[in-house]
C-alpha cells in the first residue's frame, strides 16, 4: 500500500455516533445519530521530519492528526468519547518498515477518529502519494 504523508491523505470512519438535541416540550434530548468523520492528513502534527517523500514528511504510527470534521451536527458530543472535532490517530502500521522508530503508516491501515478513546474506528481511504509503496 502506498506510504502516508503530509500530502493530502483521507481517513474516513462512518458511523461516528454523536449525539444531537432533538427539541421536545421538556427540553432537549440527547439522541444518538451517526455521522461520517473525516480527517485530512495535511492536518496532521507530524513527529517525524527526517523522510521525505514528495517533498512531504512520512507519517508513522506517533502521528495525530488534530482534527476531524463531519460530527459538528452532534454538539452534545460522541457517544464514547464526548468529543467532536476530536483527534484521529492511525492504530496499525507496516510490520517491517520503521520511521523514527515507529512503524509507518499506509493507505488502508485502521485508524481510530474523534478522541483519544476513538468513537469511530476508520481506515485511510485516499493515498497521500502513488510514489512510494509499502509492503509490509
Amino acid at each position: 500500500m502506498f506510504a502516508n504523508t503530509q500530502g493530502g491523505a483521507m481517513s474516513m470512519a462512518m458511523p461516528d455516533i454523536c449525539k444531537f438535541p432533538t427539541p421536545s416540550p421538556a427540553g432537549p434530548i440527547p439522541t444518538p445519530m451517526p455521522y461520517p468523520n473525516m480527517a485530512m492528513s495535511t492536518m496532521a502534527v507530524p513527529n517525524f521530519t527526517k523522510w521525505m517523500i514528495l517533498g512531504m514528511p512520512v507519517h508513522n504510527l506517533g502521528t495525530t492528526i488534530t482534527m476531524t470534521s463531519g460530527d459538528e451536527p452532534g454538539v452534545l458530543g460522541g457517544v464514547v468519547s464526548n468529543m467532536i472535532k476530536g483527534p484521529c490517530k492511525h492504530l496499525k502500521g507496516s510490520t517491517k518498515v520503521l520511521a523514527g522508530g515507529m512503524p509507518v503508516t499506509r493507505m488502508l491501515d485502521q485508524t481510530g477518529q474523534n478522541g483519544a478513546a476513538p468513537n469511530a474506528m476508520g481506515t485511510t481511504m485516499k493515498p497521500a502519494q502513488t510514489k512510494v509503496m509499502i509492503m509490509s
